[in-house]
């Protein structure tokens, strides 16, 4: 008989999720753990059992249908701020017909020929970045990268596809973040989060009502007003909180940590430099060494559901935990650990997969793959001005990334 662990916390901070993967993972392939305020949920540790349990269709997004403990949220105050995760109507919290039904209204919005259509102004806020960078640097000080180059190009290009207006960008900003950060589960946050989603978002939906243009929320909104019963205001609110967040969030974690991973290891960006491994490459490794998002709440058993000998009960709550599949030694081989851009990690599973895989993962390739080449190209002589051990992560057991990126930008 497997002996199960008593419940794990997860550090709401996420100062160190390699580590803490590893942690986890010694422990066995499906380990009870507990989220920020004491939300009790189970951790695959590896790749292919989380892979497996995506694909089970015995596990839900659905929170109202299939989480035990959604109607005792509002007993527990210091859960309020799963509410920005769980407490929301769109793709990424529904099941089977639903899912469905929403994910096909949303595809069109992120067509082969829209993403290439945006290639040339990635291209121009690049370009427009890389000048204030150089203007930034010729103080002789350093520049920081995440808030210089790696945020403002997707928070831009995001922005533009949605016509958000500019009175409307800090606090969008502003609302993704305090959803992402789980550093704080008191009642006060949450409260925060959810008069921010009330809002902001409604906000959005009335300037696009009475300005519609050639932008994201336009097409959605016609959505919606085509046929009511296909979209509803909730659903629209809560569908742009979630492609407006993920596209420009991820996107910013994506272009840091692929910036912060070749910069600690001079040898492989020289091998970048010279075509031997290439930009594609870093994406994939970066995205499997370290995903964006580290761990995406939550999914939901269905049935009881056994893993190794570990039985899942029905009604359970499920994260889905990107990180540690990508550093899984079993998986990736005994390096998994460390950084290769040269490994070929091309089946990682940081953009999801099955029904739920991320539709906007072809502009956030896209990006990337104009940015870092362009910054690299621009700045020969790029380097952190800290030792990357000193970079600060993101307060945040979900998110993967780096609060700032100091750098020198060299003659």
């Amino acid at each position: 008989m497997t002996t199960v662990p008593t419940r794990v916390p997860l550090d709401p901070f996420g100062a160190d999720i390699a580590a803490e993967s590893a942690r986890l993972r010694a422990l066995g392939p499906i380990v009870p753990v507990t989220l920020p305020g004491g939300i009790p949920a189970w951790a695959p540790t590896g790749y292919d059992t989380l892979k497996t349990l995506i694909l089970d269709p015995r596990v839900s997004k659905d929170p109202r249908r299939h989480w035990a403990l959604f109607p005792e949220l509002g007993r527990h105050p210091e859960w309020g701020w799963i509410l920005g995760w769980v407490g929301v109507i769109n793709m990424l919290s529904t099941y089977g017909p639903d899912h469905t039904r929403l994910r096909r209204l949303v595809a069109p919005s992120f067509t082969a020929r829209r993403t290439e259509a945006m290639r040339g102004r990635v291209e121009a806020i690049t370009a427009e970045l890389l000048d204030g960078l150089g203007e930034a640097a010729a103080s002789g000080g350093p520049v920081d990268l995440k808030s210089g180059y790696a945020h403002p190009l997707p928070m831009r290009l995001i922005c533009e596809l949605f016509g958000v207006p500019d009175h409307l960008t800090e606090s969008t900003g502003a609302l993704i973040a305090a959803i992402m950060d789980t550093s704080d589960p008191s009642p006060q946050h949450a409260a925060f989060v959810q008069e921010q989603i009330a809002t902001v978002l409604p906000a959005l939906v009335a300037y696009k009502t009475e300005r519609p243009g050639d932008d994201m929320t336009t097409e959605l909104i016609k959505v919606r007003n085509e046929d009511g019963d296909r979209l509803s205001a909730e659903e629209l609110v809560h569908t742009l909180l979630l492609v407006i967040g993920a596209g420009f969030e991820t996107t910013v974690n994506l272009i840091g940590n692929a910036i912060v991973a070749l910069l600690d290891d001079p040898a492989q960006l020289a091998a970048v430099r010279s075509g031997a491994v290439s930009w594609d490459a870093v994406v994939d490794e970066t995205l499997r060494a370290h995903p964006s998002i580290a761990n995406l709440p939550l999914r939901f058993a269905i049935g009881d559901i056994t893993v190794d000998g570990v039985t899942i009960p029905a009604g359970d709550a499920i994260i889905t935990t990107y990180a540690a599949a990508g550093l899984d030694p079993a998986h990736f081989g005994a390096d998994a650990h460390t950084f290769d851009a040269a490994r070929g990690a091309d089946d990682h599973l940081a953009f999801g997969i099955g029904v739920h895989r991320c539709i906007g993962a072809p502009l956030a390739r896209m990006e990337a793959l104009t940015a870092l080449p362009a910054l690299f190209d621009r700045f020969p002589d790029l380097e952190l001005a800290v030792k990357a051990d000193e970079l600060k992560q993101i307060p945040s057991f979900i998110a993967f990334g780096w609060q700032e990126i100091p750098a020198r930008i060299g003659q």
